[in-house]
């Protein structure tokens, strides 16, 4: 039997056991993948190389040390896409459908490639993958018209979700509930899940967990503490500027975000002619997140990112492998990168 069925082998009579598949094992051995021969997948630029995941989603681990997180977006990608990101520099994907096709066969692909090219440097299966849902929390009523979108999204295997123009927290709370499934731990704030039974086999696939397992840890952390799911808002524009505070403090939401495009058009502004009102906009959204307790996103670059992080931003915002590698440097994280 070669290294690759060997894994998988083992990978089988892990779940047959009812027990977890370490996140560092997948359809492929680390040795395995086409990146790994290359010489390039699995390379450790810094960290600590005796480390060994602790969960199935990269971002939530390190979040929960309090790790700033960076991440790297595509707009588009199926299998190929996903198979070459398996080796990212990043710590997530962000998946961007709002600008983009709502295509579920590219994205399961992409996931696929991920599974095929992995695990990554630090040893997960996949790098953590968040998806930008194809609507904007607008009101309830488009809420409740596409939350089975929510269902289609996390279905694929996909880490997370990102709700653009969440103007409410009845909004949100749609949002959180979408993303549950109705067994879930009970929590005040926060209705019954919505997620069926039927939907889970794929995505159980994806994170290398038997299809009970995966319904059990695909919750919203850290609403559950042992919750693999992230969820997040885009707080952009002026109407949900109104209501940052009530909105981040939705259990169930993971980070909030302020999008400084979005907010300039909403009030018709300019970056360079309304600098105070945008700084303002984006002070409150931090705070909300800081009084919620959950991360902000915000840009980093090489010249601001040790300022950024000691103002409280943990999630940085594509800024490339270099400036995020001076991130982790200067926060001495301990996960390989």
């Amino acid at each position: 039997m070669n290294t690759r069925a060997l894994v998988n082998a083992l990978s089988v009579v892990a779940i047959a056991a009812g027990g977890d598949v370490l996140v560092g094992i997948g359809a492929e051995s680390p040795a395995a993948g086409p990146a790994a021969q290359s010489g390039t997948a699995n390379e450790v630029h810094g960290g600590d190389a005796s480390y060994v995941p602790t969960r199935i989603n990269k971002a939530i681990e390190l979040l929960a040390q309090d790790q700033p997180i960076y991440y790297t977006q595509v707009n588009d990608g199926g299998y190929d896409e996903g198979k070459a990101l398996a080796d990212t520099w990043a710590d997530y994907i962000t998946y961007n459908m709002e600008h983009s096709p709502f295509d579920m066969n590219a994205l399961r692909a992409f996931m696929q490639g991920l599974v095929d090219g992995g695990p990554t440097r630090s040893g997960h299966r996949t790098p953590a993958v968040v998806a930008v849902l194809p609507f904007g929390g607008i009101n309830e009523q488009v809420m409740w018209a596409n939350y089975w979108m929510v269902e289609q999204v996390l279905g694929t295997g996909v880490h997370g979700v990102l709700l653009a123009h969440a103007r409410s927290p009845d909004v949100v709370r749609v949002l959180v509930q979408a993303a549950r499934y109705p067994h879930a731990p009970e929590a005040a704030g926060v209705d019954e899940g919505l997620r069926g039974n039927g939907g889970q086999g794929f995505a159980a696939r994806i994170w290398g967990l038997t299809n009970a397992e995966y319904q059990r840890r695909a919750d919203a952390w850290p609403l559950n503490p042992e919750g693999e799911i992230l969820i997040g808002l885009k707080i952009e524009d002026r109407h949900a500027l109104q209501n940052a505070e009530a909105s981040a403090a939705v259990p169930g939401v993971g980070f909030a975000e302020w999008g400084p495009g979005d907010m300039s058009l909403s009030f018709n502004v300019s970056r360079a002619d309304a600098p105070q009102l945008l700084a303002d906009a984006r002070a409150r959204v931090l705070a909300a997140t800081k009084r919620a307790g959950i991360p902000f996103l915000n840009r980093v670059r090489a010249d601001d990112i040790e300022q950024m992080i000691d103002e409280g931003v943990r999630i940085g915002s594509n800024p490339g492998a270099e400036v995020a590698d001076h991130g982790r440097r200067y926060t001495n994280r301990r996960m390989p990168w």
